[in-house]
């Protein structure tokens, strides 16, 4: 097996390829920044939790409900056209934030509501620039992705929570906003590596494969991943607090968090064999049977040993998501794709940290991580129903496709 540095350093050498993916990981711990910052600079404006998550609540169902809008005007006119307009909108909105111009819910919404999806922007890239033989290189791009993500998530809300600890919350939310404008104003100038754009009529007809079995299948996996997330978040922190040690928490988000970064760097510079599908069914069982002592256990160093173990099958599940959705889908429709991945995991966590702060209220810590192995048991369910589906089997029927033209084949030849 090749180290991963040496993956990765070859990825990252692709003509055109770094161009690309550090202005949009640049942009992305921006992303990673605002949310935390809209709960710091709401709270100290007005002393008050409630009105901080209400305002966060409201940007981030904006958001999972826009971005597939953003997504399919940016599969219609191009990102380098899409991008700077939307961009401005989200600067403005941030600036309606920070100087209170209008009431905060307000803002927030409008910032969810502009706010680009570049992590989307940029697989779409990989896939447009690493097609026909070198489309095996795909997995390894998206673990690129993937741990371009897990730093964002890791650092991002970390400093941010420093600058509004420090008394300056708005520095923190305008920081965010610095870095999601200017990378992804950055990534919107590197037009070599745009994907291609498609006919209407060729994107009407394939709309129609946001609709198959294998996409939806992939969608509702990344329901289902959230679901899991926003469980975990609230019962890690009910089981610290549980205990008396509520710093502890931290400590075991760390773990976690770590032991994730390292799953996606090896399964990225892994030589696979076998199917995707096969791969995703393996992560998913994996995943349920890591989660299930938590319901059980009750030392510290247990728990914090098996949220390790947690971590490692995560990104890989997040992984073979991309790959899978990327390949059920023709191009002219991908960026919406993948956006729609992005909101079906950000619906499942808001729901499921709902009902996991119901059920840790009646039960414990223990019975919301009842809650998180529930929703990684869907996660196998649903693989290895397609593992049964024929269509699963296809090898890249539409992303082939796609790298041609996006109709199949026998509509082009008909």
């Amino acid at each position: 097996m090749p180290s991963a540095s040496t993956n990765y350093r070859t990825l990252l050498r692709t003509s055109g390829a770094a161009a690309f993916f550090f202005p949009a990981a640049l942009g992305r711990l921006g992303i990673a920044m605002t949310g935390i910052g809209i709960v710091w600079l709401v709270h100290t404006r007005t002393g008050s939790y409630a009105a901080a998550g209400l305002v966060t609540g409201g940007f981030a169902v904006a958001d999972a409900v826009a971005g597939p809008q953003i997504g399919r005007l940016v599969d219609r006119f191009g990102q380098t056209r899409v991008l700077p307009c939307a961009l401005g909108a989200y600067a403005g909105a941030v600036a309606l934030l920070l100087v209170g111009a209008v009431p905060d819910l307000v803002a927030g919404v409008c910032v969810g509501a502009t706010l680009p999806q570049l992590g989307a922007l940029s697989a779409a890239r990989w896939s447009a620039l690493l097609s026909g033989e070198r489309a095996a290189a795909l997995p390894t791009a998206f673990a690129l992705e993937a741990l371009a993500n897990g730093v964002s998530y890791l650092a991002g809300p970390a400093l941010v929570s420093v600058l509004g600890a420090a008394g300056r919350p708005g520095v923190g939310v305008l920081l965010a906003a610095a870095l999601v404008v200017g990378g992804g104003l950055a990534l919107a100038t590197q037009r070599r590596t745009t994907p291609p754009l498609t006919g209407h009529a060729e994107r009407r007809h394939a709309g129609r494969a946001l609709l198959r079995s294998a996409f939806l299948r992939q969608a509702a996996l990344g329901l289902t991943l959230g679901m899991f997330f926003g469980a975990m978040q609230v019962s890690v922190a009910a089981y610290a607090v549980g205990r008396g040690t509520p710093d502890a928490a931290a400590l075991l988000y760390f773990a976690s968090n770590c032991t994730n970064l390292v799953g996606g760097w090896a399964y990225g510079a892994w030589r696979r064999s076998g199917s995707p599908q096969r791969h995703q069914a393996t992560a998913a069982a994996c995943l349920t049977l890591t989660t299930l002592p938590l319901t059980l256990l009750d030392a510290p160093l247990a728990v914090g040993a098996t949220l390790a173990l947690t971590g490692l099958a995560v990104p890989v599940l997040l992984i073979l998501t991309s790959v899978l959705t990327e390949s059920s889908v023709p191009r002219a429709v991908l960026t919406q794709a993948f956006t729609w991945g992005n909101s079906a995991s950000a619906a499942g966590m808001a729901g499921a940290a709902a009902v996991a702060g119901r059920v840790v209220d009646a039960g414990g810590a223990h019975s919301g991580f009842g809650v998180a192995a529930g929703a990684a048991a869907v996660m196998t369910v649903l693989v290895l129903t397609g593992l049964r589906d024929p269509s699963a089997d296809e090898p890249n029927s539409w992303a082939l496709r796609g790298n041609q033209g996006t109709e199949p084949a026998d509509r082009r030849t008909g």
